[in-house]
């Protein structure tokens, strides 16, 4: 059966059968699925307005255009589908514990601490594990993200914890997600002198999507103004009722600060742990989990910091994590003492991949190094052609010519300390909205020092680089100077957002409105040989201004636009303004038309700032 033509060219019609593609696939991808020819493709985008190559990657609604107009039922393959299909074809399980009950074994609780900025989430892990990294983080605000496990006392039980510390400014949304998906129970503090504040509520969002318990903490109960009564108040609105008033969740007051009921916090996660969930896992497989951190060490190469949620991970293992791959040389804990084996709920720096993994990535232990090689190149290549899908920029006959036209395009590198706050700066980064005028294009970002290569890159495409927590090296600064690429600096994210949006408004064009300056009426009408036809007129309101732009009205209709004010005199003077109640004479340029009882009507064109 022969579709109808579309623009000349005949395809197979399908019968709504239903093709699953990648997401990024191309049409060539699309054309092997239905056995047709991708230049046909091509050709029939282009009858339906979208100009598109056979290999290049291309976005979920183009496929879907293609796949209704030829009656098939294209479906996009989530990236977490198609990792699993690509674990299956090797044989990998990924997510669930092998064995039998019997196998399964009590693990630890995982626990992800949230809060708003500033209301001591990262004074109370230092609270909890005596070590102090607070000082190191700058301006307060902890830039990324780690995990620990500390021991506590429960029922005269050592039990163990292990917490994730996630960081608390508003731009690590997705990170702060991702850390609600990988760990049991989510702490919520709020500060007691301060009530719940936008990201309280943003976390404890995450915390329900991610259907985990919640414990709070109402810190600062040491300072003047603290009122925990209140926040428990004004929790109920979000759904978490405290024990004391009939509800589930337990609420403990606390100063991180002074080392008040911190104990008792312990306490009440494990008492939430035991009661809500079944934490158990099988320690006698492969090892699987989640990737809290990556970044580049300079004498240690790519570390990644990985929870193990089941199985065990042995110094030796061949290990893929996310489209990163090695062999594990190097283990080391919170502590940087070297261990032989991780068990499950146990994070742990890994030292031996080849590349830095990205916050969030899940890693597996394969059985060689052949498989993990072969599982990171497809996932390398798929995230690739995702990302090129999503980067195009859609271009239909209709707007081409608009497209053809130069638009401001503000180029960025960007390159910082760890994996988590590369991603999470350019994710704030593109959120910043300017209007369509000026486009923000991230061409490439990683991890570790500033290289030659990210200079010449720079010089190429005329990029600004931007440096989170690192510096450049040596030789790419002296390139960097001599090419005149700027590099900035930053340590705090605000600040790098700031700037960046102050770049890019200062990047669009200027913004006029036209603001009143003063109406005349037109009294008297004379004749100039030498400078024309002059009004000579009552100000009625505002002033009158030369050189000053001016509209003449007869009878509230618009006869003449954007006419100079010039010749502006009183009597014999010649003056700058006139104000209003008093008379005036002046000509409109060159224009002659003008009656007694007209009106003038003077404005100036002022710069609109941008907000």
């Amino acid at each position: 059966m022969q579709a109808p033509s579309v623009g000349g060219v005949r395809l197979p019609k399908g019968s709504g059968e239903t093709i699953r593609l990648a997401r990024g696939a191309s049409l060539t991808d699309f054309a092997d699925k239905i056995n047709a020819n991708p230049a046909s493709l091509v050709q029939v985008l282009f009858h339906l307005g979208e100009m598109v190559t056979a290999t290049q990657s291309v976005s979920d609604e183009v496929l879907e255009l293609l796949g209704t107009e030829m009656n098939y039922v294209v479906q996009v393959v989530s990236p977490e589908e198609e990792d699993r299909e690509l674990l299956d074809s090797f044989s990998i399980s990924y997510g669930e514990d092998e064995g039998d009950e019997d196998d399964l074994e009590v693990r630890p609780p995982v626990v992800t601490v949230m809060g708003h900025v500033d209301h001591g989430k990262t004074r109370l892990l230092d609270t909890i594990r005596k070590t102090n990294v607070i000082e190191t983080e700058a301006g307060g605000i902890t830039q990324h993200i780690g995990a620990y496990q500390v021991a506590t006392e429960l029922e005269g039980h050592e039990r163990l914890i292990t917490f994730i510390d996630t960081p608390g400014h508003e731009a690590f949304t997705a990170m702060r997600a991702r850390g609600a998906k990988s760990t049991d129970i989510a702490v919520i503090v709020v500060a007691a002198d301060d009530g719940v504040m936008p990201q309280t509520v943003e976390a404890i969002n995450h915390a329900q999507a991610a259907d985990v318990p919640i414990v709070v903490a109402v810190n600062k109960i040491d300072k003047e103004g603290a009122n925990p009564a209140k926040i428990r108040q004004q929790l109920t609105e979000y759904g978490l009722v405290a024990e004391e008033y009939g509800g589930d969740t337990m609420f403990v007051d606390i100063s991180a600060r002074q080392n008040i009921n911190i104990e008792q916090l312990l306490e009440a996660i494990l008492l939430t742990a035991d009661a809500a969930l079944d934490l158990r896992a099988n320690p006698n497989m492969d090892a699987q989990g989640v990737t809290i951190e990556g970044h580049l060490d300079r004498g240690r190469g790519p570390v990644a910091t990985v929870l193990v949620q089941r199985g065990t991970l042995r110094v030796g293992d061949s290990i893929v994590a996310g489209d990163a791959s090695g062999r594990v040389r190097r283990m080391v804990d919170e502590y940087g003492e070297d261990i032989d084996e991780a068990y499950p709920s146990r994070p742990v720096q890994v030292i031996g991949l080849t590349s830095v993994p990205g916050a969030g990535d899940t890693f597996l232990v394969v059985d060689e190094d052949r498989v993990a090689r072969q599982i990171a190149d497809r996932r390398r290549a798929r995230e690739r052609n995702a990302e090129l899908a999503s980067r195009r920029k859609r271009v239909s006959l209709e707007d081409l010519d608009a497209a053809l036209k130069e638009t401001s395009q503000l180029n960025l590198i960007i390159k910082g300390d760890n994996s988590g706050t590369v991603e999470a700066l350019e994710d704030a980064l593109m959120k910043i909205e300017v209007g369509d005028e000026v486009e923000l294009r991230v061409i490439h970002r990683g991890v570790g020092g500033i290289t030659e290569g990210d200079i010449n890159l720079a010089i190429a495409d005329n990029v600004i680089v931007l440096g989170f927590n690192v510096r450049a090296e040596g030789k790419a600064t002296e390139l960097a100077n001599r090419e005149g690429v700027e590099i900035r600096y930053y340590t705090v994210i605000y600040q790098a957002i700031e700037e960046i949006e102050a770049a890019l408004k200062g990047m669009l064009k200027p913004e006029f409105e036209e603001v009143e300056l003063g109406r005349a009426e037109v009294r008297e009408v004379f004749k100039s040989s030498r400078v024309g036809t002059i009004a000579g007129c009552l100000v009625m309101s505002g002033e009158i201004r030369r050189n000053a732009r001016g509209r003449l009205l007869r009878d509230n209709v618009v006869i003449a636009e954007n006419l100079p004010i010039s010749s502006l005199r009183r009597f014999k003077d010649d003056v700058v303004e006139v104000r209003e109640g008093f008379e005036c004479g002046f000509t409109l340029g060159n224009y002659s038309d003008i009656k007694v009882g007209d009106v003038v009507e003077t404005f100036e064109m002022r710069e609109k700032p941008r907000v």
